[in-house]
């Protein structure tokens, strides 16, 4: 029973904290293999683009190239994978070359963060200042710093894009009604339309539960009503989409460069569906990645050309705990944190 508890909080903390990662791809020995074989991952950074429509490896130039005319571009990431993060970083530098009218948008921050990190991009406060005030993800430094840098040193707007973990975190906990409780400016601060969703969507996450907590979660919940913390997940996904769209609206012949969660834009779903909703007229890319369970003969499978426009296939990062007993000391020692910051 312990065990059973200790992955709902799991679950939890990935939804509130974060977002939630997708299950791993490429490892179900019952979907076909997809071919041909790809080289070798030769260090844990390194990673292999597939053009999923035509199921073909590709080249970073040649990904550059067919994303000329996109308006928007989602990098769906599994947080704290450096591959991911090499891919933002060199993406983000080589479609900068074709198209110099560039804005970097982030999951990774929320709206009410947006003033600090202006200060920061203009040059008034440093990165410490930035990392404790903000505050940012604890992986800040390894793992967003090169895409916010490089938007630094070429005068790039960067757009908070996310809902504030507050508000996030307390809907988890109370449901939507905890939004009548919020101020007018709180209120500005997430999407107009912040519950938003779709019956696929809706599918995918109540499934994302059951992987992850078993038998605690049967695929009999999903035709009950959607949890609170699918309500916390669509308020991240709309508030994205919103921002987004606002900053195309300023500026429409920019390109915007999402980065987020695989979760919120494998599919097409979530954040992507969201501002197609918003603004049909988008040309959307949307590149996803799959953990390979061999990196000397890395193989992804024909299911996973669903998840995107483009595959990236990557190693797994090494396993923060072996041992239960230090995985329990963790999800204790989190929660014990964010108990810390009651709701009103």
């Amino acid at each position: 029973m312990y065990v059973r508890g200790v992955l709902t909080v799991l679950s939890t903390a990935l939804l509130l904290i974060g977002c939630a990662h997708s299950p791993m791809q490429g490892s179900h020995a019952n979907h076909e293999q997809a071919e041909p074989p790809l080289s070798t991952l030769e260090t844990l950074y390194d990673y292999r683009l597939i053009d999923t429509h035509s199921n073909t490896p590709i080249h970073l130039n040649q990904l550059v190239q067919q994303l000329k005319d996109k308006d928007v571009i989602f990098i769906g990431e599994f947080h704290g994978n450096q591959a991911s993060h090499l891919l933002e970083a060199q993406l983000q530098a080589a479609l900068y070359q074709q198209h110099p009218n560039q804005i970097l948008s982030l999951e990774q921050f929320n709206r009410d963060q947006q003033p600090i990190l202006n200060h920061y991009l203009e040059g008034t406060i440093g990165e410490k200042t930035l990392i404790k005030e903000a505050p940012t993800w604890p992986n800040y430094a390894g793992s967003y710093r090169p895409t916010i840098e490089f938007a630094k040193q070429q005068f790039l707007p960067v757009v908070a894009a996310n809902a504030p973990a507050q508000t996030v975190r307390c809907v988890g906990r109370q449901g939507t009604d905890y939004l009548q409780k919020l101020s007018h400016t709180e209120r500005s601060l997430i999407a107009q339309d912040p519950f938003h969703s779709t019956p696929a969507y809706n599918e995918k996450f109540q499934q994302f539960l059951a992987d992850q907590m078993g038998s605690a979660h049967s695929k009999d919940n999903h035709d009950k009503p959607p949890s609170n913390r699918y309500m916390a997940q669509l308020l991240r996904d709309n508030t994205m989409a919103e921002s987004i769209n606002q900053v195309l609206k300023q500026s429409p012949e920019a390109q915007v460069l999402h980065l987020n969660g695989a979760f919120h834009s494998n599919e097409s779903l979530g954040t992507v569906a969201a501002l197609k909703r918003l603004n049909p007229s988008l040309n959307i890319a949307v590149i996803s990645p799959v953990r390979v369970t061999d990196p000397e003969k890395p193989r992804y499978q024909l299911s996973d050309l669903t998840l995107g426009d483009y595959l990236y296939l990557i190693q797994p990062q090494p396993v923060d705990y072996v041992q239960a007993s230090k995985r329990q000391d963790a999800f204790k020692a989190m929660f014990e944190n964010a108990a810390q910051k009651p709701c009103r």
